[in-house]
């Protein structure tokens, strides 16, 4: 019979402290035995210090002045460590929520289910009919195997068996609920047409903080990365001080010779953690539209902060209060200690895995790996295994006895010629065997010798798909006609980019090419383009520079494919453009070709003939490419073009299409820039002050761009036939740019195959998982 625990240990490994509360349940009460805290020398996210060390003291300081035998024990983790997810299942019977919870495991957990410490539970006031959850959500909650056994180290090297890890966020959630909707919890039913009002848990820790909204039914939790340790260090930044003197300035802040330089070092703090706390709220609601917000509750030592409640109160707009007792916890020993009343404020994580413990909390989810669970159970047991075994192993001795003496009263003449049979019949099987081996090779090389041969024909179209795709990206806005008038259509307007080269290089080894540089550049660049696209995801992105194509030129190592790269023979291709769509701030320049161009590239779709000439979607990943980034750019804010019309109605050539002739009107000089010309080229505009040639023989093109009035020798500006006057040139800023990215040959029997094979693998899915659609519906 397993041993009754009648005490629980709940344990938190902080940033700064170590924090342990011992509880029994005693009637319908949580009663406190004892408490410890225990405050590192440092802080753990300090540069010099050493965390493995100061962890292991702490709890050997632990281990000696508190008794763990008989006890359960329960640990916390920080809330970033791990995922919580809530869901609502479609009605289905209880049974099968188990099914539907594991095929959505799959789909919101992004990692390998092998690599997951996972567990869920149905939340309190679920409506449950007949056996059918009706009206229900359900918590899921996950941590990776590798950060498990990291929190678990330090107690199995102090030979502390854990029972119960935790997520922060969530025992904090079970406090919460045993201490302010207890009665609410038993004595009402939830409806989620007019669900009660929530109240806001801020738990501010050193590095972070976790926020619980919360109306006793259901929960919802955001971790935050403001803590302590921030106003500190804005301490250091400010005053010039170590780390060491800043952390005890701030917790003197009132007794220093100037509090209110202090606290205007720290404002900048207060103002990020109340914007990150209306950004939270301001999403939560967003996702519950009914949910109204009561009041807001503050946990955590950072709490004592001189000025943080009343700062909070003012900015954020709701009753904010410090939760400065548990009003529901017995033993008055440690309830009433000044140590316990000094630090109660952190005491609220440890609490809710007591409670947990004795089973009085709403949680119930445990991320302890199972296969320690057996190791334990195995220990327990191992006395009347090792018996049991030794039980075994004597039954076996004897039944090998009598096994020996009924074998040996058998003559082996008996069953030689059988054997002798039996063997010549193997070998037979063996030589037919091997002869239809040998076919089989042949058959498979001839398979693969055909393979090569139709292979061929899908390689004599893999660069006329390439340029397919690559014309896709030109952006052309089929509303503006190719021969829009610049006064109808301003430049600034025409989204279209504009390719003046393409050329290519064959890599033996794509990852020469995608060395770490390279890399770092391309993710810079899609951070970039992922701002751009989502301007609420506040990604950090490094200053660009105007020429990147050093990164790419820059002698460094490979990268590694853990890093994301691409190994293999390829090419890289690099293209030169530019485009005139520069009036738009956040949407011009590098960021258009970041919007656009590098999207297209990366994820876009072009439509290819297959072999029957019936179009199909590829995306860019499936054609091979892959890695765009663009490694030069130059911006000419004053290019201006010529006006065709003003030069035809003067008598001249326009500037840049052949030598610029005499007329009365006088020639027009400009300084915008040369635009070459010649030879047999693509059907895209050059420089302002020319066009790249479109025939063979089409001249030499140079002309100079112009950049005021051409002299009139006397007579008037050339007008329209409504008497308005013809401009010379019209404005059009020209961002200039060059791009590069890899491809990968792939042909497009391959890709078509790959297709079939994926809605193939889709299909029986779906025929074998049935839940899948009704967690769709």
């Amino acid at each position: 019979m397993a041993k009754k625990h009648s005490h629980v240990w709940g344990i938190e490994i902080g940033q700064s402290g170590l924090k342990a509360l011992r509880c029994h349940y005693e009637g319908d009460s949580i009663v406190a035995d004892t408490f410890d805290f225990i405050e590192y020398p440092k802080i753990l996210s300090q540069p010099d210090s050493e965390p493995e060390k100061l962890i292991a003291d702490a709890l050997s300081q632990f281990i000696s002045r508190n008794d763990l035998r008989h006890c359960k024990v329960g640990i916390s983790v920080p809330g970033q460590s791990g995922l919580s997810k809530f869901f609502k299942p479609p009605p289905v019977e209880v049974k099968k929520i188990a099914d539907i919870v594991r095929y959505e495991a799959k789909q919101q957990i992004p990692f390998d289910l092998n690599d997951v410490i996972w567990d869920f539970q149905q939340m309190a006031g679920s409506n449950i009919e007949d056996g059918y959850a009706l009206e229900s959500e359900v918590g899921l909650f996950a941590m990776k195997r590798e950060a498990v056994f990291r929190a678990l180290k330090p107690f199995r090297t102090a030979s502390i068996d854990v029972d119960l890890i935790q997520l922060a966020p969530m025992s904090v959630y079970s406090m919460l609920a045993y201490e302010r909707f207890s009665e609410r919890l038993a004595n009402e039913t939830f409806d989620p047409e007019h669900p009660p009002k929530s109240t806001v848990l801020l738990s501010v820790g050193t590095d972070s903080s976790d926020l619980i909204v919360t109306n006793g039914f259901r929960v919802w939790q955001r971790s935050m990365p403001i803590g302590g340790n921030h106003f500190t260090r804005q301490l250091t930044k400010d005053l010039k001080l170590t780390f060491a003197k800043a952390e005890h300035l701030k917790r003197n802040a009132m007794q220093a010779d100037d509090p209110k330089l202090i606290f205007q070092a720290m404002r900048p703090v207060f103002n990020d953690l109340v914007t990150e706390i209306q950004r939270s709220i301001g999403f939560f609601k967003s996702l519950n539209k009914k949910a109204e917000i009561e009041s807001i509750l503050l946990l955590g030592n950072t709490v004592k902060l001189p000025g943080l409640q009343p700062f909070l109160n003012k900015n954020l707009g709701y009753e904010v209060e410090a939760m400065e007792k548990f009003a529901r916890l017995d033993g008055t020993e440690v309830t009433g200690a000044p140590a316990f009343k000094e630090n109660q404020l952190a005491f609220g994580v440890v609490y809710g895995i007591c409670l947990q413990l004795v089973g009085q909390g709403p949680i119930r989810t445990n991320l302890v790996p199972r296969e320690i669970v057996v190791e334990r159970i195995v220990r327990a047991k191992k006395p009347w295994v090792v018996l049991t075994l030794a039980a075994l192993i004597s039954g076996f001795v004897i039944n090998y006895f009598f096994f020996q003496q009924s074998d040996s009263s058998l003559s082996e003449p008996r069953w030689s010629s059988a054997e002798g049979a039996a063997k010549r019949a193997k070998a037979a099987s063996d030589a037919e065997k091997q002869e239809d081996d040998k076919r089989k090779l042949q058959v498979e090389l001839l398979k693969k010798i055909g393979g090569e041969v139709s292979s061929n024909t899908d390689r004599r179209v893999l660069w006329l798909e390439l340029l397919t795709a690559i014309q896709g990206a030109l952006n052309r806005d089929p509303k503006i006609p190719l021969d829009a008038p610049p006064d109808k259509v301003p430049y600034s307007d025409r989204p279209d980019f504009h390719f003046t080269r393409i050329d290519s290089l064959f890599q033996e080894d794509l990852s020469t090419w995608l060395n770490a540089t390279v890399l770092e550049e391309y993710n810079r660049q899609k951070r970039a383009r992922e701002n751009n696209l989502n301007p609420n995801a506040k990604i950090a992105v490094a200053p660009a520079g105007g020429d990147a194509a050093a990164a790419g030129d820059a002698a460094a190592e490979p990268a590694s494919e853990e890093a994301g790269a691409i190994t293999g023979a390829g090419w890289v291709v690099e293209i030169d453009g530019f485009h005139f769509f520069n009036g738009r701030a956040g949407r011009e320049k590098e960021e258009h070709v970041y919007n656009y161009l590098l999207e297209y590239l990366e994820n876009g779709t072009v439509m290819l003939p297959d072999e029957d000439g019936k179009p199909v979607p590829f995306t860019m990943k499936e054609l091979g490419v892959s890695f765009p980034r663009v490694v030069h750019f130059r911006f000419d804010p004053n290019n201006r073009i010529p006006n065709p019309a003003y030069y035809a109605a003067i008598g001249a050539p326009t500037p840049g299409q052949g030598t610029a002739g005499a007329s009365d009107y006088g020639s027009g000089m400009g300084s915008s820039g040369s635009g070459g010309g010649g030879g047999k080229g693509m059907s895209a505009p050059g420089g302002p002050g020319g066009m790249v040639g479109m025939e063979e023989g089409s001249g030499s093109g140079m002309g100079s761009g112009s950049a005021g009035m051409a002299g009139i020798g006397g007579k008037q500006p050339p007008r329209d036939k409504d008497g308005n006057l013809i401009p010379m040139d019209f404005p059009a800023s020209k961002f200039s740019f060059t791009f590069q990215f890899a491809w990968q040959e792939a042909p497009r029997s391959a890709r078509i195959k790959a297709k079939e094979e994926a809605a193939k693998a889709k299909q029986e899915e779906a025929a074998s998982d049935p839940t899948a659609v009704a967690s769709t519906n």
